[in-house]
C-alpha cells in the first residue's frame, strides 16, 4: 500500500526479503537494522527517530514509508532501477564513482567491470530471483502459510508509560504489545516523544480506553534511575529524560 501511494513499483517491496526475511528485529555486522536494513545516519536522514528508547528502523509500517522514499530519491538520482537498487545496497555515492571511472551509464555494464563490490553485483540479480520465487513459490518447490495484513488500533500515549501497565488494562499479553511495537526498545512508551501513537491488538482500543482513564495518575508514573556522570547538571539530566529541573 506503500508503494502504491507513492506510485513506485510494487514488487520493491522483496527488497526487504532479500535485506532481512521481513525481520522487525534483523541486525547486521554493520549494524544497519530493522526490516529494510537502515543504517543510523540514512534512518535519521528520512525521518526516522532513533535513540535508546525507540528505533523506528523496526517499526515496519514507517521504516517502509522511510524505504519508499530513499528508494524514490535514488531512482531520481540515477533514473534506473538496477542502479537504484544497487545503490540501495552499495551506497549512491560508491555507485556513482564506480559509473564515473568505469564510464557506464547502465547496471549490467557497470557489474562487468572491477569497480563495484561484489555483494552490490549480486544484490540485483538476487532481487530479481526473489521476486520471480515469491510472485510463484510453488513452481520453485516452497510452500508457504501466508499471514493475513498486520490490522490494529492505534491509541494515542502522551507520557511515557510502562508496557505491562498497558497490556494490563487493554487486557493483551505484554508479548503481544511488544510485538505489534517492535521499535520500543524499553519497556516503555518512548520519552520525549509527543503523543506517541501505539498498536494495540485488533479490537481492544475502547477497553484499554475505559480502563486506563481509571487510573490515577500517581499510577501512570514511569520511575527511571540514571547514574549521572562527571559534567552532567540536574538541568541536563531533566532535558535528557523531558522533566523541569
Amino acid at each position: 500500500e506503500i508503494f502504491k501511494k507513492n506510485n513506485l513499483p510494487e514488487d520493491l517491496v522483496f527488497v526487504s526479503l532479500i535485506e532481512s526475511g521481513f525481520n522487525p528485529y534483523a541486525y547486521s555486522r554493520s549494524r544497519a537494522v530493522g526490516p529494510w536494513q537502515f543504517m543510523r545516519g540514512t534512518g535519521l536522514k528520512y525521518g526516522l527517530r532513533i535513540d535508546e528508547w525507540i528505533d523506528e528502523r523496526r517499526d515496519p509500517v514507517k521504516s517502509t514509508a522511510a524505504a519508499a522514499n530513499y528508494l524514490k530519491d535514488l531512482y531520481a538520482l540515477f533514473n534506473s532501477w538496477p542502479l537504484a537498487l544497487a545503490s540501495y545496497n552499495g551506497g549512491e555515492g560508491r555507485v556513482g564513482r564506480a559509473m564515473a571511472k568505469s564510464k557506464a551509464d547502465d547496471f549490467w555494464d557497470l557489474r562487468s567491470t572491477r569497480y563495484l563490490h561484489p555483494e552490490t553485483r549480486n544484490y540485483v540479480p538476487k532481487f530479481m530471483a526473489a521476486t520471480i520465487i515469491a510472485k510463484n513459490p510453488e513452481k520453485y518447490g516452497f510452500t508457504l502459510n501466508y499471514d493475513e495484513p498486520m490490522q490494529y488500533d492505534e491509541v494515542i500515549i502522551d507520557r511515557p508509560t510502562d508496557l505491562r501497565l498497558i497490556a494490563k488494562v487493554a487486557s493483551v499479553t505484554y508479548e503481544d504489545l511488544k510485538n505489534l511495537n517492535p521499535e520500543l526498545k524499553q519497556g516503555i512508551t518512548p520519552l520525549r516523544y509527543q503523543n506517541y501513537r501505539l498498536k494495540l491488538p485488533i479490537g481492544t482500543r475502547a477497553v484499554f480506553e475505559e480502563n486506563f482513564s481509571k487510573i490515577p495518575e500517581w499510577e501512570k508514573t514511569v520511575w527511571l534511575k540514571h547514574i549521572v556522570r562527571r559534567g552532567e547538571t540536574l538541568s541536563s539530566v531533566a532535558r535528557k529524560f523531558g522533566t523541569t529541573t
